[in-house]
């Protein structure tokens, strides 16, 4: 029987962790899980999820030896322009949407919308840098 590894918290590193705390919950529209110190003089955690995720995002003092801004992830959605829209609606500032032609970036979602075919980006205020990408789109969507 093969064991399940469930991903629970992936830390990210913050110069500021009330800016970063700030900024997910205010901004991206994270849900807050823990702020408190672990028990270590000097630590503290603070713990976010994002809507719909079983996985966390991590940030505090003491907890990464990572350079702030040094972090890149992958958020998975259902529609691009959603989550773009939504992100935008609350600060956030995002890049277009766009996809890959020939190994360059092209404006726009993929043609028929195809499975983690379109893209769109955006940082927290270090750094750290975070991609959307759309499975489960919306096909025969025009694009905007």
């Amino acid at each position: 029987m093969a064991v399940d590894f469930e991903l629970e918290l992936v830390w990210i590193p913050v110069s500021d962790v009330d800016r970063a705390k700030r900024f997910y919950l205010e901004q991206a529209g994270f849900d807050l899980l823990v702020d408190i110190p672990n028990g270590l003089p000097g630590h503290r955690i603070v713990q976010v999820t994002p809507p719909g995720s079983a996985c966390s995002i991590g940030f505090g003092t003491g907890v990464t030896a990572a350079k702030p801004g040094s972090q890149q992830g992958l958020f998975m959605v259902a529609d691009i322009f959603a989550a773009r829209d939504e992100l935008a609606a609350r600060g956030v500032q995002v890049g277009e949407v766009r996809h890959i032609v020939d190994g360059a970036w092209v404006p726009g979602p993929h043609p028929g919308r195809a499975d983690y075919m379109s893209f769109a980006e955006f940082s927290d205020p270090d750094g750290n840098r975070w991609l959307l990408q759309e499975r489960g789109g919306q096909p025969g969507t025009p694009d905007r």
